[in-house]
């Protein structure tokens, strides 16, 4: 069954605490790509090279990713709500501190606590959209990754709206629309039940001991490496106005949305979920490289068309992510989301290194080498991607529903015991989410 025809019809009859949570989850990965757009107008503006402003993602990622830590241990303790509503307060005020930076080490600084709140706040969405969206985990993952696509996409174009008559303005923008999502998830959601078990620190590390788990981690840490490439240092190479840079980010972001959530589950069910990461991973590649070594049109033109390939390769990610691995959802994608988010701390740092030791077309060339790699791990640990997969897939399917952030599956859920039928990638498609 194709998940985006079995939950088309349910996915927009959801509680409005789901919406809530989905609307914030919009703004919330509007500020990812929010900066984009003004990156140079930043620079300019602070008197700042390219390579300082870019810390503006890895402050901000490499906190992210720290945090990851903290966010399964703060839910389980104070609940999904509370934890929310701290993450947004948190962006709130550190978004707002941003639009009032005077040099870029204020404005790095106040990033890293924008990822911080982003961290809290994002992770356990996803928990709650899973746990209370009406239709299972399927429509549940659409809505996530809609909202996902559709912030990433309007980002950018909100930067180049607001930052074209002050590179102030969109932090204040982004503040103004968190504090109504702060509102909003206030009055329509109720406290989420907190787990059966509380979440320690070192749990998200445990969970990585698992051998499918850590293959998808450390796939997607190499994948997002090229991702955040061309998201924070391609608009240095574009070297456009505001609103031709946003007007760029958002055709990409429109394929990234149209591409995770339309495309993307029907390649899977066409041709098994490793063969579509793996042949899209090389797509991204070749693309990457074409960008760093064409000319003004073509790196545009490739710019927009790595939405498409990202939005494929981030929704099957997801995926894997959190059905690979016996660990709870939460645990899973707090371990998954600590090595990936790292690379996205990495990128935006040594892109523009790479570019003062070498040329401005070496770091797109380091970019496809590690989207290579993504592959490549896809390829070598294949098997154990797609077993585990297939093997817990009736258990995860069990736990659809609120059960999912109280992490308390029915007892009636057990692992398949036919094992004559080697198992198929076509299996490995399993439920959740761990953007």
């Amino acid at each position: 069954m194709d998940p985006f025809d079995a939950g088309a019809s349910g996915i927009l009859r959801q509680p409005k605490a789901v919406w809530a949570t989905a609307g914030a989850s919009v703004v919330a990965f509007m500020g990812i790509g929010l900066v984009d757009p003004i990156l140079p107008s930043i620079a300019k503006g602070l008197d700042a090279s390219a390579g300082q402003v870019s810390l503006l993602f890895t402050s901000y990622f490499l906190i992210t990713a720290l945090a990851m830590l903290v966010t399964g241990f703060a839910s389980s303790r104070i609940g999904g709500r509370k934890t929310l509503l701290l993450g947004l307060a948190l962006v709130v005020v550190f978004a707002g501190l941003s639009g009032t930076s005077d040099t870029v080490g204020q404005l790095v600084g106040y990033r890293a606590g924008w990822g911080l709140g982003n961290a809290l706040f994002v992770s356990t969405a996803l928990a709650v959209i899973v746990g209370a969206a009406a239709g299972g985990s399927a429509a549940a993952i659409l809505l996530y990754e809609s909202a996902l696509g559709l912030g990433m996409a309007c980002g950018p174009l909100v930067g180049a709206l607001l930052g074209d008559a002050n590179w102030r303005y969109p932090f204040f923008g982004t503040a103004f629309l968190m504090a109504i999502g702060f509102l909003c998830i206030t009055v329509f959601l109720k406290e989420q039940p907190k787990p059966a078990r509380k979440t320690s620190l070192l749990d998200p590390l445990k969970a990585l001991g698992h051998g499918g788990l850590a293959s998808a981690a450390v796939s997607a840490f190499f994948y997002n490496y090229t991702f955040f490439t061309v998201l924070a240092f391609t608009p240095f190479v574009l070297n456009m106005t505001p609103y031709k840079s946003g007007a760029v980010f958002f055709a990409w972001g429109v394929l990234l949305a149209l591409f995770s959530v339309l495309v993307a589950p029907r390649m899977q069910q066409r041709f098994g979920s490793l063969k579509v990461l793996g042949g899209f991973l090389v797509l991204l590649a070749a693309d990457v490289l074409v960008l760093g070594y064409g000319d003004h049109t073509t790196a545009i033109v490739c710019t927009i068309l790595s939405g498409a390939f990202i939005g494929v390769n981030n929704t099957v990610y997801t995926e894997l992510a959190l059905g690979v691995s016996d660990a709870p959802r939460p645990v899973a994608s707090a371990g998954y989301n600590f090595v990936r988010w790292f690379a996205a701390a990495a990128a935006p740092y040594f892109a523009p290194k790479i570019e003062e030791w070498t040329d401005i077309h070496l770091p797109f060339a380091v970019a496809a080498v590690t989207a290579l790699l993504g592959a490549a791990v896809v390829l070598v640990r294949r098997r154990a991607l797609t077993h585990e997969a297939e093997e817990l897939e009736p258990r995860h399917a069990t736990q659809d529903g609120v059960a999912v952030f109280a992490d308390r599956p029915p007892k009636t859920a057990t692992r398949p015991t036919e094992t004559a039928t080697p198992p198929t990638e076509t299996a490995a498609r399993p439920t959740g989410s761990a953007n």
